[in-house]
């Protein structure tokens, strides 16, 4: 990786504190290395962290606590105090203390997000019925940062890994019997196009291919058990190929994992949760990553839940961790480059057959 004129500084919210979030935080920042890679910038609960420390067997991780991220030193481990309070710890269990103190420390990081002080974010994992205890609104984390960090735009789920594969959702958090008519022509188009954005702009991906999957088995086999690969589906792959964006399909989901035909693509676009997070999860092993897609700031999370069946047995794997906090840092500077190679672009010019010198204006994109 290139050398920062700064240390790039990377938020991490404790996530969950009965679950396996601290474990993996701590096993992630600590080996050697990592401070030069990056600047940490833990948000948390000193008490919680000192408790899973000792429970963990992870007595070498000694951060530096802080007040705000403001006041966070490139070269060491750094720690915000969210002043959560006493907070009960209840390790497997789902609890409002549980739920509350994942929003405080959530908060607390997009707050400096916005102010800059700190550049990307990673959210360790939340339980979804704490958050509901907490009195938290959202489904869950892409809800939430698309009301506070979208400034209008809609969020894009990605699951990524390096050297693939890429799954996208077009829906997200919402029941089975919900996905059917959410899936609409133009959230397909809208997911098509915002995928296809990402993959140029985050993953230097310059002409992508984009498989989309069918919603109905066996891609509704031409109607006869749904439609709405032809009525829905098929007409958004249309509208945005006649874009130049390269889509294809439907696809039955179940063949084309099957088959491989995923490694022919550059991502895949789902119709709905576990469609697309299945597989991914079987293909990318220990060291998937969460990407919040389509918003001014990035947000990288592992591909993993809170881990209650294994909380406090030190034996949580943080390479998702780790490759979520590598991720971040990555698409962080691919859209840096992104951005300053389309910023103030010289006018190219050529020679024609006539030897007449011709000025083509290519300030503007055209295939997004």
């Amino acid at each position: 990786m290139a050398k920062e004129s700064r240390s790039l500084r990377v938020g991490i919210t404790h996530g969950d504190i009965n679950g396996i979030g601290y474990e993996v935080i701590m096993k992630a920042l600590m080996p050697e290395g990592m401070t030069d890679l990056c600047t940490p910038v833990v948000f948390g609960s000193p008490a919680v962290a000192s408790y899973y420390k000792k429970s963990c067997g992870l007595e070498e991780f000694k951060p530096r606590i802080i007040s705000d991220a403001s006041k966070a030193e490139p070269g060491q481990i750094n720690f915000v105090d969210i002043n959560a309070g006493e907070l009960r710890i209840e390790p497997g269990q789902p609890t409002a203390d549980g739920g509350r103190a994942a929003l405080m420390a959530l908060d607390k990081a997009v707050e400096a997000l916005r102010n800059q002080e700190i550049d990307v974010l990673v959210t360790a994992p939340i339980n979804k019925e704490a958050m509901k205890l907490a009195g938290f609104p959202f489904p869950g984390h892409t809800e939430y940062l698309q009301e506070n960090l979208a400034d209008g735009q809609q969020a894009l789920m990605v699951l990524c890994r390096e050297g693939g594969p890429r799954v996208a959702l077009v829906t997200i958090h919402i029941p089975l019997s919900e996905v059917s008519a959410a899936v609409t022509t133009e959230a397909v188009a809208d997911k098509l196009r915002g995928l296809h954005h990402t993959l140029r702009k985050d993953f230097a991906i310059e002409r992508p291919k984009i498989a989309v999957l069918s919603l109905n088995p066996h891609a509704g086999d031409g109607g006869v058990i749904g439609s709405e690969e032809m009525d829905v589906i098929t007409p958004a792959i249309e509208e945005v190929y006649a874009k130049k964006i390269l889509a294809f399909g439907p696809y039955a989901a179940d063949g084309f994992f099957g088959s491989g035909a995923y490694k022919k693509f550059d991502a895949v676009l789902a119709m709905y949760h576990d469609q697309g997070l299945a597989p991914f999860k079987m293909l990318a092993l220990e060291d998937g990553v969460n990407y919040t897609a389509s918003l001014p700031f990035i947000r990288t999370s592992p591909d993993h839940g809170t881990g209650y069946d294994i909380v406090n047995q030190g034996v949580a794997d943080p390479s998702s961790m780790r490759a979520a906090i590598y991720a971040a840092i990555d698409i962080f500077r691919r859209r840096r480059t992104y951005y300053r190679s389309k910023a103030n672009p010289l006018k190219k010019q050529y020679v024609d057959r006539s030897g007449d010198r011709t000025t083509l204006d290519l300030t503007k994109e055209t295939t997004d």
